[in-house]
């Protein structure tokens, strides 16, 4: 059932699906939060983090686990799936270390400037690598 071309399929999905969701997050989501109304600013950033969660945490799991079992399976000389396994420790790092606290500090702080300009700094490094990681994808698969 989870023959090496299925979990090359699921990788391909979970990481597309990640690529397309982070510029849509990058481009539209994270920039409206300078229009939310600074007097429920944390109530919608509240909602905003749970609704992401259950969008993107499946995806990533899925994409992780398939990425351990691809280069798993090819091995450490494998370039391109050690690249992109690279890749994927390098978004999982920022997400936990960086856009975390980020968040941590809009929903306790409401919404700063400072702090605002920080995430959109620190996604980019995100969309740059999930983009990398689709073009690798595509090219690979």
């Amino acid at each position: 059932m989870f023959t090496p071309q299925f979990q090359e399929l699921l990788h391909g999905y979970s990481t597309w699906y990640m690529t397309g969701l982070i510029w849509m997050v990058q481009l539209v989501h994270y920039p409206m939060f300078k229009y939310l109304d600074r007097a429920t600013f944390r109530r919608s950033h509240d909602f905003h983090s749970r609704a992401v969660s259950l969008a993107v945490m499946p995806a990533m799991l899925i994409e992780l686990v398939s990425a351990g079992f691809i280069l798993w399976g090819h091995g450490l000389a494998d370039r391109p799936a050690l690249a992109g396994f690279t890749l994927l420790l390098a978004i999982w790092g920022i997400t936990f270390f960086k856009m975390v606290p980020l968040h941590s500090r809009l929903q306790t702080e409401g919404f700063q400037t400072t702090l605002h300009s920080a995430l959109l700094r620190w996604n980019w490094s995100r969309t740059l690598s999930w983009t990398a990681r689709g073009v690798i994808v595509a090219v690979y698969l």
